[in-house]
Protein backbone atom coordinates (compact mmCIF):
# COMPACT_ATOMS: atom_id res chain seq x y z
CA UNK A 1 0.00 0.00 0.00
CA UNK A 2 3.21 2.39 0.34
CA UNK A 3 3.10 5.04 -2.59
CA UNK A 4 5.37 3.97 -5.70
CA UNK A 5 8.81 5.58 -6.28
CA UNK A 6 6.55 7.28 -9.61
CA UNK A 7 3.83 8.60 -7.54
CA UNK A 8 6.53 10.07 -4.74
CA UNK A 9 8.85 11.82 -7.60
CA UNK A 10 5.91 13.30 -9.09
CA UNK A 11 4.59 14.48 -5.61
CA UNK A 12 8.16 16.23 -4.69
CA UNK A 13 8.31 18.29 -8.07
CA UNK A 14 5.15 19.47 -7.65
CA UNK A 15 5.78 20.82 -3.93
CA UNK A 16 9.66 20.94 -3.20
CA UNK A 17 10.75 24.64 -2.71
CA UNK A 18 14.21 24.48 -4.63
CA UNK A 19 16.05 21.95 -6.54
CA UNK A 20 17.38 19.86 -4.44
CA UNK A 21 14.81 19.78 -2.14
CA UNK A 22 13.27 16.06 -0.52
CA UNK A 23 12.17 16.67 3.03
CA UNK A 24 10.88 19.97 3.24
CA UNK A 25 7.89 20.42 5.34
CA UNK A 26 5.51 21.00 2.22
CA UNK A 27 7.09 18.12 0.81
CA UNK A 28 6.51 15.96 3.45
CA UNK A 29 3.11 16.91 4.27
CA UNK A 30 2.19 16.45 0.51
CA UNK A 31 3.42 12.85 0.83
CA UNK A 32 1.59 12.55 4.29
CA UNK A 33 -1.73 13.85 2.36
CA UNK A 34 -1.19 11.07 -0.46
CA UNK A 35 -0.62 8.33 1.77
CA UNK A 36 -3.41 9.21 3.90
CA UNK A 37 -5.97 9.40 1.06
CA UNK A 38 -4.55 5.94 0.29
CA UNK A 39 -5.23 3.97 3.40
CA UNK A 40 -8.57 6.11 3.36
CA UNK A 41 -9.26 4.29 0.41
CA UNK A 42 -8.44 0.71 1.59
CA UNK A 43 -10.14 1.08 4.79
CA UNK A 44 -13.24 1.90 2.49
CA UNK A 45 -13.39 -1.61 1.37
CA UNK A 46 -11.78 -3.12 4.52
CA UNK A 47 -13.21 -1.85 6.93
CA UNK A 48 -11.89 -4.54 9.83
CA UNK A 49 -7.92 -3.97 8.75
CA UNK A 50 -7.39 -2.49 12.37
CA UNK A 51 -3.94 -2.82 11.99
CA UNK A 52 -4.03 -0.38 8.83
CA UNK A 53 -6.52 2.01 10.98
CA UNK A 54 -3.87 2.68 13.44
CA UNK A 55 -1.27 3.00 10.76
CA UNK A 56 -3.70 6.18 8.97
CA UNK A 57 -4.30 7.55 12.47
CA UNK A 58 -0.15 7.84 13.23
CA UNK A 59 0.03 9.61 9.64
CA UNK A 60 -3.38 11.92 10.35
CA UNK A 61 -0.93 12.89 13.62
CA UNK A 62 2.18 13.38 11.94
CA UNK A 63 0.62 15.69 9.43
CA UNK A 64 -1.17 17.34 11.95
CA UNK A 65 2.25 18.50 13.96
CA UNK A 66 3.90 19.42 10.80
CA UNK A 67 1.00 21.80 9.40
CA UNK A 68 1.34 23.34 13.18
CA UNK A 69 4.68 23.82 12.64
CA UNK A 70 5.00 25.39 8.67
CA UNK A 71 2.12 27.56 10.51
CA UNK A 72 4.07 29.02 12.78
CA UNK A 73 7.03 29.45 10.98
CA UNK A 74 5.65 30.41 7.13
CA UNK A 75 1.97 31.47 7.40
CA UNK A 76 1.77 32.19 3.97
CA UNK A 77 3.34 29.17 2.92
CA UNK A 78 1.04 27.30 5.20
CA UNK A 79 -2.10 28.68 3.46
CA UNK A 80 -1.02 28.00 -0.31
CA UNK A 81 -0.07 24.03 1.16
CA UNK A 82 -3.57 23.80 2.60
CA UNK A 83 -5.34 25.51 -0.52
CA UNK A 84 -3.36 23.51 -2.93
CA UNK A 85 -4.06 20.10 -1.16
CA UNK A 86 -7.83 20.92 -0.30
CA UNK A 87 -7.06 21.06 3.77
CA UNK A 88 -9.36 22.06 5.84
CA UNK A 89 -7.72 24.32 8.57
Amino acid sequence: MPLSKDDKDKIIKKYKTHESDTGSSEVQIALLTAEIEQLTEHLQTHKKDFSSRRGLLKKVGQRRRLLRFLQKENQTSFEELAKKLKLKV
